[in-house]
C-alpha cells in the first residue's frame, strides 16, 4: 500500500512541481527564439531524439544486457533534457537562451516520441505480449498530464504574477532539487537489495552513456558548424535526462520498480560527469577567448 501511494501518488506530484519550477522560467519567447536558429534546433533534435536511443540500444546490444534493466535505460533515453541542463550550461558558459528554449521543445516532443520507444524497447527486450500490453495513447496522455499541464501552469504564472514568479523561481528550482533526491532515493530504498546486486554493472553503463552523449553532443554541433557555445549546450543538452520522468514511467505507468533503477542511478551520476563537462567547457572556452583576445 506505501509503494502504491509513492509510486501511484507521491512520484508524479514531484515531478508534477519540477516542471512547473521549469515552467516559472519560461516564456513564449523562449519558444520563439528557437525558431529563429532553426539548425541549432534541428540539430539537438537529432542528438537527443534519434542519436540518444541509438547510442543506448548499440551500447546495451554490445554489452549483452537486456530485461528489465535494458528497457529501464531506454525508457531514459527516450525522456526529454532535464531542467538541471540549464544550470550546467550556465556553469560551462553554453548559451543559456538555446538550454531553456530546447529544454521546453522536447518536453512537448517527448509526449509523442516517449510510447513509440518504450513500446519497441518493451517489445524488444522482453516479448511482444509486453509491448501490447501498453496503451500507447493512454501513456501519451500521461505524459502530456505530468509534462505541458505543469509547465504550461508554470508559465501562466510568470505571465500573470510576475514579480512573485520572479522571486519564487530561484527557490522553487532549490525545491525541485530537493524532491527530486528524495525520488532518487525512495527508488533506491524500495530496490535495495536489487539494486546492490546490479550495480557493478548498472552504474558503469550509466556513467559510460552519460560521458558518451556529452561528447557526442558536443561534437555532433560542433560539426555541424554550430558556435562554440550552442555545441557546449548540445552537448550537456543530450546527456542530461529528465530521470524523474523515467521513474514516474517505470513506477507508476508500466508498474515495475526494478525498471526504475537506471533512472535512478542515472540520474544521480549525470551530475557527476555534467560538472566535469562544464567545468572543462569552461576552461577551454575561457583559453579561446584568451587566444582570441590576443590575437586581436
Amino acid at each position: 500500500m506505501q509503494g502504491d501511494i509513492v509510486s501511484g501518488v507521491l512520484l508524479p506530484l514531484i515531478l508534477a512541481f519540477i516542471m512547473f519550477s521549469l515552467g516559472l522560467g519560461l516564456t513564449p519567447a523562449d519558444f520563439r527564439r528557437i525558431l529563429a536558429q532553426p539548425r541549432a534546433l534541428l540539430v539537438g533534435v537529432a542528438c537527443h531524439f534519434v542519436l540518444l536511443p541509438l547510442v543506448c540500444y548499440l551500447m546495451l546490444t554490445l554489452l549483452g544486457m537486456g530485461g528489465v534493466f535494458a528497457v529501464g535505460f531506454m525508457i531514459l533515453a527516450a525522456c526529454p533534457t532535464g531542467s538541471t541542463s540549464n544550470l550546467l550550461t550556465y556553469l560551462a558558459r553554453g548559451d543559456v537562451a538555446l538550454a531553456l528554449s530546447f529544454t521546453a521543445v522536447a518536453s512537448v516532443l517527448t509526449i509523442f516520441t516517449l510510447p513509440l520507444v518504450v513500446t519497441w524497447a518493451l517489445g524488444h527486450f522482453l516479448g511482444a505480449a509486453r509491448a501490447v500490453d501498453v496503451p500507447v495513447g493512454l501513456m501519451m496522455g500521461q505524459v502530456a498530464l505530468v509534462l505541458g499541464v505543469p509547465v504550461s501552469l508554470g508559465m501562466w504564472a510568470r505571465r500573470r504574477f510576475t514579480a512573485w514568479a520572479l522571486r519564487f523561481e530561484p527557490r522553487a528550482t532549490k525545491v525541485a532539487t530537493v524532491l527530486f533526491v528524495l525520488i532518487v532515493v525512495l527508488a533506491v530504498a524500495k530496490n535495495w537489495a536489487l539494486l546492490v546486486d546490479n550495480f557493478g554493472s548498472l552504474a558503469p553503463f550509466a556513467v559510460a552513456l552519460n560521458l558518451s552523449m556529452l561528447t557526442l553532443g558536443f561534437a555532433v554541433a560542433w560539426a555541424a558548424r554550430l558556435s562554440y557555445r550552442q555545441s557546449v549546450t548540445l552537448g550537456i543538452e543530450t546527456a542530461v535526462q529528465n530521470a524523474a520522468l523515467a521513474l514516474v514511467i517505470a513506477s507508476t505507468v508500466l508498474k515495475d520498480d526494478a525498471m526504475a533503477i537506471p533512472g535512478a542511478l542515472y540520474g544521480v551520476l549525470m551530475y557527476a560527469g555534467g560538472l566535469v563537462f562544464a567545468a572543462a567547457m569552461r576552461r577551454f572556452g575561457h583559453g579561446r577567448a584568451t587566444e582570441a583576445a590576443h590575437a586581436a
